[in-house]
Formats: structure tokens, sequence, C-alpha cells
């Protein structure tokens, strides 16, 4: 379901991110873990923003058979995100995609009435996660 490419020499258990893909979706996702400087260099790209971030998606086009999209996430962000916030790098890891598994269903919390904050928060508590990256941001 998850089709990996892991640029970098952080081991992370995958399995749980399997769980929350096959909850999610049944199309194939790529997943790709890179760091901050290939991060900055995809969000300059595509979004104009000359900065790293922590997690991007891109959906793919809808077609029958069609992968839903890729998610890509900063090893950089897990690290330091989850040594802040006292939490496991699994933790962040599993954090980040669900964000970005949710943007590829469609949903963006930019535009939306707190949709996206809502089903996030669901999420968690389902997959027994700690707080969210829009739960954080809101608290």
């Amino acid at each position: 379901m998850i089709e990996l490419d892991n640029r970098t020499d952080k081991e992370y258990n995958f399995h749980n991110l399997e769980t929350i893909a096959t909850a999610l979706s049944h199309q194939e996702i790529e997943l790709i873990i890179t760091d901050d400087i290939e991060m900055r260099e995809i969000n300059r790209e595509f979004r104009g923003f000359d900065k790293s971030t922590d997690v991007l998606s891109f959906p793919s086009d809808p077609f029958p058979g069609a992968p839903l999209g890729s998610i890509i996430i900063s090893c950089d962000k897990v690290e330091s995100v989850a040594h802040e916030l006292g939490h496991s790098a699994n933790d962040e890891l599993s954090l980040l995609f669900i964000h970005g598994m949710l943007h590829l269903l469609g949903m963006d919390h930019e535009v939306d009435n707190g949709e996206m904050r809502h089903r996030e928060e669901e999420l968690v508590r389902e997959f027994n996660l700690p707080l969210s990256l829009i739960l954080r941001s809101q608290g």
C-alpha cells in the first residue's frame, strides 16, 4: 500500500503508517522521507516558499488504478519536533503522515470550516497518538 522511498539514514516503524494508510484509503501512497535541504528545494519549486517544511502532499490525477498521491516528510522536522514535545519520532512521523493523508483525500485546513481539524483529532484518538499538527497549532 505504501511505496517507501527513505532517502535518509533514519529508521522508523513504518508498520504503523501502513495501518493508518489502510484505514484511510485502498489506493497506493508514495511516501518519501527526506531531509530539510531537499524539502526546502521541493517547497521552493512547487509552492514558492524558500524554506523547509514538515510535510507536503501531492495528490495524483484521479483515474482508475492511480495511486492516491505522494507524501513527503522531513526527517529533520520529525526528529526536532518529537524531541521538543517529548514524544517519539515514530509518533511524530505518524502525525505528519495522517496530516498528509488527509490532504491527499481532499481536505484543506487552510480553507475549510474545521473539518480537517476534526477528522485529524478523531484519527489521533483512534491511533492513540499525541497532539497532532493542527491541534498543536490551535492550542
